[in-house]
């Protein structure tokens, strides 16, 4: 009876260790399949036709320059600008590329300098913080905008964050514009105004690393085209300092 129940535990045995090298075996053949079938291939894939910072998105300060005598800033104005920009690089480093592109923006311009309409004609007039109290006075123009731009960079097809510096000349239309006074005695809106130039022009430049980025524009034409205060010629124009953020 030993003797038996001996042989057939040698025998469970036998087949248990046997089970278990099956599995083992079974286990390295399919790794080796899947080796086979999916090589492992660590190598980057590089392109070398990328190009760089086609979407930008900004945020300024605008400022006021060529302002006639009496006429301030007051407030924090701001301009918020969002556009794309066709990349063309231009030698085989592609560091050096031309950019063409479109956008949109909106700058608010905090000052006092009252525009009113009487009779279809509007009217300019220096505000004066001892004769007239009020809370808010802007105007507001809206554009669409070709910026066209000379690139230098650092950048490589494997380098993701890199120096800049862009520098060029934007092109801007003015499709709607507006002005608001508020005060405690009433509030002053009036719209599409005749003066305004349409067309505005400026240079740029935008200088960083990574994403964000120095910007600066200064127009070369004024922001009125036959406007008159206190027979005085409104000669002026727009500065815009902050900062721009490039998307790929």
């Amino acid at each position: 009876m030993y003797t038996a129940l001996l042989r057939y535990l040698c025998t469970m045995k036998t087949l248990v260790i046997f089970f278990f090298v099956c599995i083992s075996f079974c286990q390295i053949k399919a790794q080796d399949l899947n080796s086979l079938e999916r090589p492992t291939d660590t190598t980057k894939v590089i392109d070398k036709q990328y190009r760089e910072d086609q979407f930008y998105i900004s945020v300024t300060y605008n400022l006021l320059g060529n302002k006639p005598g009496g006429v301030a800033q007051s407030g924090f104005s701001t301009g918020y600008h969002l556009g794309f920009i066709r990349d063309m690089p231009i030698n085989a480093k592609r560091n050096l590329a031309v950019g063409f592109g479109l956008g949109i923006s909106s700058n608010s311009y905090n000052q006092t300098l009252l525009i009113s309409e009487v009779d279809n004609d509007f009217i300019y007039t220096i505000l004066n913080d001892n004769e007239v109290e009020y809370s808010k006075n802007k105007f507001t123009t809206y554009l669409l905008e070709l910026p066209i731009e000379f690139r230098w960079r650092t950048s490589t097809p494997e380098d993701y964050d890199f120096w800049r510096i862009y520098a060029g000349l934007k092109l801007g239309y003015i499709v709607y514009n507006s002005s608001k006074f508020n005060s405690i005695e009433g509030d002053i809106q009036v719209s599409r105004i005749d003066d305004f130039n349409e067309l505005q022009y400026g240079l740029t430049l935008s200088a960083g690393y990574s994403n964000i980025s120095f910007h600066f524009y200064y127009a070369l034409n004024s922001i009125f085209s036959d406007a008159v205060v206190n027979d005085e010629s409104i000669d002026m124009n727009s500065i815009r300092i902050g900062l721009m953020f490039y998307i790929l």
